[in-house]
């Protein structure tokens, strides 16, 4: 779907794609589904995954993140953009929609910020690009 034309705008190509650090232990195993996820995006768009921070590390990640421009995509573990990366990309600022829990059986929802410059407020939709049978599109 991003950058390949089929979701229109609402899937834009990446100029960089973070995952959680494949090496990286959560609930005492390597947290390798984030990178799983991205790889083959990130071979097709010749990307090269932004590895270095692991789960655990998501006030950083959205310390990186607020510096940046561009179309990022980022991969991680579920509950931890919710109850950490979130939080930290957003700060004070409240947005109806955005979850504050994710049900461990959704793989079919893309949370996505935006912001027109780095200062300016971020605005959030879900997307539910409904790839599989079964998908919802039912907000999480």
């Amino acid at each position: 779907m991003f950058g390949a034309g089929l979701g229109g705008d609402q899937y834009p190509r990446p100029t960089v794609i973070y995952a959680a650090d494949p090496t990286s232990v959560v609930d005492g195993e390597p947290s390798q589904r984030p990178f799983e996820t991205i790889e083959p995006l990130a071979e097709r768009l010749h990307l090269t995954p932004v590895t270095r921070l692991a789960h655990g590390k998501e006030e950083e990640l959205a310390a990186e993140l607020i510096g940046l421009t561009g179309v990022v995509l980022v991969c991680w573990e579920h509950k931890a953009i919710v109850d950490a990366l979130l939080p930290a990309l957003l700060g004070i600022q409240r947005i109806p929609g955005v979850p504050a829990k994710w049900d461990g059986t959704r793989f079919d929802v893309v949370l996505r910020l935006d912001r027109a410059l780095p200062e300016a407020p971020w605005s959030f939709k879900q997307l539910f690009p409904r790839l599989l049978s079964g998908d919802s599109d039912a907000p999480l």
